[in-house]
């Protein structure tokens, strides 16, 4: 294992540390540091943000922040700010055509509720659909870690029945998502494909952070080459590259795939690509749980620590 896999695993650890959160939460710095990855914790600031994205040529897929939700009255919460957002989102005339999307958790929805979690999940994401559909956009279904990655499946099967735009997301470090890549691979089907973010045993997922890429390749082939239309979720302009080599090898038409990145990581690549005449989605999450997330973030690309760490240099 190098020096990034090594840091890499420790953030991930860390995203699980409470102590450490409730430190790094509390610092005054931290709000004026993360509002680069997370532009605010209302409704009001990611419509703002969305709006914004949108002027510039670029779609956008919006996160309410929180996972692992125990609290059945957190997670209808969650599904009325979800039901509350793509109003307001109509109401400025964000949704049509798919221009903002919105991404789900199921977790933070009541998968892990005791009993029917799983059911109480389905009920508040089918919900979710129903409003996202009368609003002229649709919904992405994202991806947790390994436990869970079968229950996501099943609930995606259900779900495109009623909504068939419904999209998946697949993590290239596990194992199996090239086999998965494939059952996706059909018509209608909209699949992310992402490197993945979670910390994951090696009898599941690659460790090495080469080995995750070469996986990502092997995946994205078996997309481009497919019938449905991959998102391909990279900030590696090698990869990035590579995408757009085989969209090319396969003869794809440029809507018919598009790229996505995160909000406040490489923005002018993301309108560079934009402007070119692909299509790029920004990635936008809000809300008050921001600290598993920016954990995440920065254990996906350990360079954006330097920028954490540089913006709590600059403000003490």
């Amino acid at each position: 294992m190098d020096a990034s896999d090594l840091l890499r695993n420790s953030l991930l650890q860390l995203s699980k540390q409470e102590k450490i959160r409730d430190v790094i939460e509390k610092a005054p710095v931290s709000r004026s540091v993360v509002k680069r990855f997370v532009p605010g914790a209302d409704r009001a600031d990611v419509v703002a943000a969305a709006s914004e994205i949108a002027e510039s040529g670029r779609r956008s897929t919006i996160d309410y922040l929180g996972e692992d939700t125990t609290d059945l009255a957190q997670a209808q919460h969650t599904r009325d700010a979800y039901v509350s957002l793509l109003t307001a989102l109509r109401d400025e005339g964000l949704t049509e055509g798919g221009t903002v999307e919105v991404s789900l958790k199921l977790s933070a929805l009541g998968q892990a509720l005791p009993g029917d979690g799983n059911a109480i999940a389905l009920d508040h994401a089918r919900e979710i659909c129903d409003v996202a559909k009368q609003a002229g956009t649709t919904v992405t279904l994202d991806m947790e870690d390994h436990t869970t990655t079968d229950l996501t499946l099943d609930a995606l099967r259900e779900l495109r029945a009623d909504f068939p735009t419904v999209g998946a997301v697949l993590q290239a470090y596990l194992y199996r998502t090239e086999a998965d890549c494939r059952d996706l691979a059909h018509a209608g089907s909209r699949v992310r494909l992402c490197k993945g973010a979670y910390k994951e045993p090696e009898s599941v997922a690659f460790q090495a952070g080469s080995e995750v890429d070469k996986s990502y390749v092997r995946c994205l082939k078996v997309l481009m080459q497919g019938e449905g239309y991959p998102m391909v979720a990279s900030h590696d302009p090698r990869l990035i590259e590579i995408a757009g080599a085989l969209a090319g090898q396969a003869g794809r038409d440029p809507r018919s795939f598009e790229y996505q990145m995160l909000y406040g990581i490489r923005p002018e690549e993301q309108k560079r690509i934009a402007d070119r005449g692909d299509q790029m989605r920004v990635y936008i999450p809000y809300g008050q749980e921001w600290y598993g997330y920016l954990m995440r973030r920065m254990a996906e690309k350990p360079a954006n620590v330097m920028f954490f760490l540089r913006g709590v240099a600059t403000k003490n």
